[in-house]
């Protein structure tokens, strides 16, 4: 079991400090584009704040679940359990909300001029801004509630009613109340993956189309190239094959968790690992797209 953790705690550790790193770069590499004049792309702005999304999530499940797994017990308090939980909660829902925000906008941008609401198409980039914010206020208002019933370990209070989540305790609160709260989370989470499914499967028709008219117009000269719209597409379905992949994978290791009252030690385990999988895969996967990093190198 000894051995187990210290696998685990390796995991994560390596998890957090790539990924963590991998963000910044990111981070920093937007910031060095609009600071050096460079124009930026109407979805550099969704991905700063998807960045810095992705590195709150990391840090505040990453680095617990390092030191819990370890051996070191009892390190939080009441206080910086609930922060750790709320910032880890606010930047999930960020992120989600974020991917969300980044897909159907590409889909409005890619469509064609014929699209039912044109001058949705021409003023979308104005509301990426207030967009963004709304995103993050959304969450920081929404998760108020959840550190609510976050305590420490050390915390000797209603010992009988407490569910362990390994470096912080949660007191069993009542059903109703429980229930409404994972219905809010539920619902914005359905929305936001119903919106993202939609607006992929609306680009890849797009995108088909496209494809099917240059073959008719070019057919003895195809373009060796496709157009920046298309690669732009493609990175983000690629980035929201990843998000869906894992969030399935997180979410039914963490509803096996919710279900029983002492889970097995595992089922957290795997849970978290698969929900801070895409937030240190992602940065990767944007600079492998991305080629004004290599101009700037």
């Amino acid at each position: 079991m000894a051995s187990s953790y210290l696998v685990i705690g390796l995991i994560f550790f390596t998890q957090t400090i790539v990924g963590f790193l991998g963000n910044v770069f990111l981070l920093c590499h937007y910031s060095l584009l609009y600071y050096t004049g460079c124009k930026l792309r109407p979805t550099d702005l969704i991905l700063k704040h998807l960045t810095v999304a992705n590195s709150l999530v990391l840090l505040s499940k990453g680095v617990p679940q390092t030191m819990a797994a370890f051996g070191l017990k009892h390190f939080l308090s009441d206080i910086e359990c609930k922060v750790v939980f709320y910032v880890h909660r606010v930047g999930r829902g960020v992120c989600i909300g974020s991917i969300c925000l980044l897909n159907v906008f590409q889909a409005i941008t890619i469509s064609p001029m014929t699209f039912k609401w044109p001058k949705l198409k021409l003023t979308a980039s104005r509301y990426i801004g207030p967009s963004n914010s709304l995103c993050w206020i959304l969450n920081m208002l929404v998760n108020s509630i959840a550190p609510i019933h976050v305590t420490g370990k050390w915390n000797s209070k209603n010992n009988t009613r407490k569910k362990d989540l390994q470096y912080c305790s949660a007191v069993v609160s009542n059903i109703t109340r429980r229930s409404l709260y994972t219905a809010l989370i539920l619902s914005y989470d359905v929305l936001c993956v119903g919106l993202m499914i939609w607006a992929s499967a609306f680009m890849v028709s797009t995108l088909y189309r496209h494809k099917k008219q240059v073959q008719h117009i070019h057919r003895t000269k195809l373009s060796p190239r496709s157009s920046p719209e298309s690669r732009v597409t493609q990175k983000i379905l690629i980035l929201v094959g990843i998000f869906v992949s894992f969030y399935t994978f997180s979410s039914i290791f963490a509803s096996f968790t919710s279900i029983f009252h002492n889970p097995s030690w595992w089922l957290p385990i795997i849970s978290t690992l698969f929900g801070a999988c895409f937030p240190a895969v992602s940065p990767f996967v944007l600079m492998s797209h991305e080629s004004r990093i290599s101009r700037l190198s």
